[in-house]
């Protein structure tokens, strides 16, 4: 059988007769043969998936520029049979390993997550009777039968029925459930409320609505600044590293053969002393360093009540500066409220028209807006005196609702409440009362009100009575989804941080200025239905993007344009946060740069987001910002520091073996360092360097990004500063190579050992300074932590170098040498500080 499936955009305005032609079918149902025939046309009602081996997942990890060099020092490790090196590398490259594809692997989830909001089954009209049948297997043309409860299996018309309250909020962002009647859509994943009608099945699969928002959300990425970030450092150390490392490996192989010729101990020597150079230099460990510091930070953030499924996340939360925030259930309370009635005509009292409407609602049927209006009436016991005879809901048609009442004196009367021009025409008032009704309606309107009219009639003969010829207009009650408690204050202290926060709302453009103006967000609000008509949210123009950069907010939102507003922010180079609950938000959750899923959010948003709130409101999210901003703060100091000490150990030992080829009354070639105190060196650089995650460090009131020009700049500066400072102390030790220093002969081992010792002092207290922006003596002070792992490592290290190790081939230097050292170092200090004030003060010139 042909048939033809048409769009799910275009399936609410068509008419019944043509989309059963279009389907080739009947309001009689399909045959379970038919139906068979079309799903192998049409595909299994369900969400396609792209599944990509754990080996493939697993194998990307261990290919890219740093993992390359990482596998080469490994290699080079095993060939040279130093063992502990090559254990420790290949640690380093599995564990880096093993946390990116945890990452990958929870991040999948959010497909899982949005296939488990499908129906399981459903009641199709199959060879002439109702039957269940599994979801899955719906077709298009099949007709089924949608009740309360039900959650709706596929995109459907309605052909049959009075009435269907459908609460498909998750899906469109409308606060409210909405009422459907004949030739309305229903979409896959939305939730029946209220009522029963029968559905002719359109669209299914990726087809739907719902469908088209999995398909966002499994297409949406945004590549990580942190990812960006480190993968630049690396390149940049790598290539300084190789250039230096080929360079030293030319000199020397031309030393030995201009001098006692090319041997194998000699070239195996050679290629071990470059092999342990290049892998102190290359940053092997930065990624672990990084991830853990960042991992500390989410442990942080998990007892402020915001759990982190991306560790990269962190670091995106530090830079954002917009904050793009779903409104209902994230801004408001996602509750109904009633505000006091309003009295137009003032002809009873605001306590007699909230007991009127009270009498007009059904509080069994658990409706929101009934639920709403009976707590406006604090004395539930007025209530019970008075007895519901018979109770008509509401329905697309009559847009009222209402019950017939006895009274506690036994008087029998009818109650009701609905749209306002319904109950103005039921009253039957004089054309000067309904303008004034009409003109006070519009104004609520125009502050975000939804509005309800109330009234009662007569005093009724009997309870068989269901019509009256006298009716008395009551008021009016407006109804909104009053803002949270915090709201405000959390948008205060987002500006005060440099974000600009934008409202996104599935609600109308009147309702969403209101909230936005409450909350000082601003009034300028775009109707994003009219904004993207016809435009493809992943190619998205220049003009528009401008417009979407400068609106306040976003009302009229569908899934896709959530997803577009995201990328359009991004694509005009904004960091971009987005909060929201629903199913309807997983796209642009995924595709932000921090997706926040706030609390009570459904597992689809919580899946997609890289931050999940676990307590109520957003002020959780400027904590994460705060946090956010003092995690970067730690890891660029790492950087800077990782950076200039590359440069230091690296330029130096090139630079010293170039300069003093041979050292007066120090037998053969001189080395700065051995092997042995590189690899010393750097484990002890590990101990304070871990400590950094801990630091104290300020809170930026601007939004932070990775300034690649401006670290490699002050990081490179401050490594050659730091080559000057180690070349000056090696100059004053090999001057007096052969001579008495301090009661001791200064010798070849003597000089290395006092190297040694310049590093570690030296490369430690750089640490202070590279630590903040700011002179290192500003506040706040280095955490306890911090200093106690320096301080500890320098004492070992004074202590290894005044009393010596034969095992480690490390000579005793004399105390005072030691104190020098110290001294020496101390001074530099004060001047690498200036050199970085300076050098922030000029780059700073430039960018203003």
């Amino acid at each position: 059988m042909s048939f033809s499936q048409p769009a799910s955009d275009k399936i609410d305005s068509t008419p019944i007769p043509q989309l059963l032609e279009t389907l080739n079918a009947t309001k009689e149902g399909l045959s379970a043969s038919e139906a068979a025939e079309r799903l192998k046309i049409a595909g299994p009602n369900a969400l396609a998936e792209k599944k990509v081996s754990t080996w493939k997942q697993l194998l990307r990890y261990f290919w890219g520029p740093i993992p390359w060099m990482i596998e080469i020092a490994a290699i080079m490790s095993a060939i040279a049979q130093d063992y502990n090196d090559f254990i420790i590398i290949t640690s380093l490259l599995i564990f880096n390993a093993v946390i990116g594809f945890w990452e990958e692997h929870k991040a999948a989830n959010a497909l899982d997550a949005l296939k488990a909001g499908l129906a399981l089954t459903a009641r199709a009209l199959r060879d002439g009777k109702w039957q269940e049948v599994q979801a899955a297997s719906l077709v298009p043309g099949d007709v089924v039968r949608i009740r309360l409860g039900d959650v709706v299996p596929a995109d459907c018309v309605l052909i049959e029925g009075d009435y269907i309250s459908i609460d498909q909020a998750a899906l469109t962002g409308e606060s409210l459930p909405v009422s459907k009647k004949v030739g309305d859509v229903a979409y896959s994943g939305s939730v029946a409320k209220q009522g029963e009608m029968v559905a002719l099945v359109c669209c299914t699969g990726t087809n739907t609505f719902f469908g088209k928002t999995a398909s966002l959300v499994a297409n949406a990425e945004s590549t990580s600044h942190f990812q960006q970030a480190v993968l630049k450092i690396g390149n940049f150390l790598i290539l300084v590293a190789l250039g230096l490392c080929t360079l030293l490996t030319i000199v020397l192989l031309h030393r030995l053969v201009d001098g006692p010729g090319v041997t194998f101990d000699s070239v195996l020597s050679l290629s071990k002393f470059v092999l342990v150079l290049a892998v102190a230099a290359i940053p092997v460990a930065m990624p672990a360093v990084l991830s853990i510091t960042m991992a500390l930070g989410a442990l942080a953030l998990s007892k402020a009540k915001a759990i982190v499924s991306r560790l990269q996340a962190i670091e995106e939360m530090a830079g954002v500066d917009v904050l793009c925030s779903d409104k209902t259930g994230t801004l408001t309370q996602n509750k109904l409220s009633v505000d006091d009635p309003v009295m137009v005509p003032a002809a009873s009292e605001p306590k007699d028209c909230s007991l009127v409407a009270a009498l007009a609602c059904r509080a069994e049927n658990n409706d929101p807006i009934d639920n709403a209006v009976l707590a406006t009436v604090p004395d539930q016991q007025l209530l019970n005196s008075y007895t519901c005879n018979t109770f008509v809901p509401f329905d697309p048609v009559s847009k009222r609702t209402q019950a017939t009442i006895t009274g506690p004196d036994g008087q029998v009367f009818l109650t009701t409440k609905g749209a306002p021009q319904v109950v103005i025409d039921l009253c039957q008032l004089p054309a000067e009362e309904e303008q004034r009704i009409n003109d006070k309606v519009h104004e609520l309107a125009s502050h975000g009100y939804r509005t309800l009219a109330v009234a009662r009639s007569a005093t009724l003969a009997d309870t068989s009575q269901s019509e009256s010829d006298s009716w008395q207009f009551m008021g009016i009650l407006p109804l909104s989804d009053p803002p949270r408690e915090d709201s405000a204050a959390t948008i205060a202290a987002a500006k005060k941080y440099g974000l600009r926060v934008k409202m996104v709302t599935g609600d109308d453009t009147a309702i969403a200025a209101e909230i936005s103006g409450q909350l000082g967000m601003g009034t300028k609000i775009q109707a994003a239905a009219d904004m993207f008509e016809g435009v493809d949210p992943d190619h998205i123009n220049a003009d528009l993007a401008e417009r979407i950069d400068k609106a306040d907010g976003f009302a009229r939102v569908f899934p896709e344009h959530k997803y577009g507003i995201v990328k359009a922010l991004q694509s005009r180079g904004h960091i971009v946060a987005m909060t929201g609950d629903g199913v309807n938000d997983a796209p642009a959750l995924k595709q932000a740069d921090a997706g926040v899923a706030v609390e009570g959010a459904t597992d689809a948003a919580r899946a997609a987001a890289d931050l999940v709130l676990t307590a109520p409101g957003l002020s959780v999210v400027i904590t994460a910002i705060e946090q956010a901003r003092q995690i970067f703060e730690r890891m660029l100091s790492y950087t800077i520091y990782r950076i200039a000490m590359t440069i230091d150990v690296m330029l130096f030992v090139v630079a010293a073996i170039i300069c003093f080829p041979h050292v007066s009354g120090i037998a053969g070639a001189f080395m700065p360092l051995t092997p042995v105190m590189i690899i010393l060196l750097a484990l002890l650089d590990d101990i304070p360097i871990m400590t950094i995650a801990y630091d104290n460090t300020r809170i930026s009131p601007t939004p932070v990004r990775w300034e690649m020009p401006r670290v490699l700049t002050v990081s490179t500066i401050l490594g050659l500063t730091a080559v000057i400072q180690t070349f000056g102390l090696l100059v004053f030790m090999v001057d007096r190579s052969g001579q008495s220093l301090w009661g001791v002969t200064v010798d070849g081992p003597h000089i290395q050992t006092a190297m040694f010792l310049q590093l570690v002092v030296g490369g430690h207290l750089m640490l202070f300074v590279t630590r903040q922006a700011g002179a290192f003596f500003s506040r706040p002070a280095p955490s306890w932590k911090l200093v106690s792992a320096l301080l500890g490592t320098q004492l070992f290290a004074a202590l290894l170098c005044g009393f010596g190790s034969s095992w480690l081939g490390i000579p005793a230097l004399p105390w005072a040498l030691v104190g020098f050292v110290w001294v020496y170092n101390l001074v530099w200090m004060v001047i690498q500080d200036g050199v970085k004030l300076a050098t922030y003060r000029f780059l700073d010139r430039g960018r203003n």
